[in-house]
């Protein structure tokens, strides 16, 4: 299932699995805390078989546009799973004065 949080308002939980969908170099200009690269074009079977299986995967990209299109991939390739989008992205992380590393 797909949710949608806005990234301003949402508490982090412990230990939660935050996919940053954008390239490697966006991602190295700035990304939240405990963000971990994931491009888009790189998502499959395989990624998913790394997390567990009732753990929420969390969503994010630059700005809102790539992240809805990750959800609904990884959706697609297994539509048991939890994803949240975060709504706004690092853009609006970075606006709202979230730490960006």
């Amino acid at each position: 299932m797909i949710r949608k949080q806005e990234i301003t308002t949402f508490d982090f939980p412990e230990n939660a699995v935050i996919w940053d969908v954008r390239d490697a170099n966006s991602f190295s200009e700035g990304h939240i805390q405990g963000a971990v690269n994931r491009p888009i074009d790189g998502l499959t079977a395989e990624s998913l078989a790394e997390v567990a299986a009732d753990q929420t995967i969390y969503i994010l990209c630059g700005g809102g546009s790539k992240a809805p299109r990750a959800a609904e991939k990884l959706e697609g390739l297994d539509d048991t799973r939890d994803y949240v989008v975060l709504m706004g992205g690092t853009r609006a992380a970075r606006a709202a004065g979230m730490d960006i590393i």
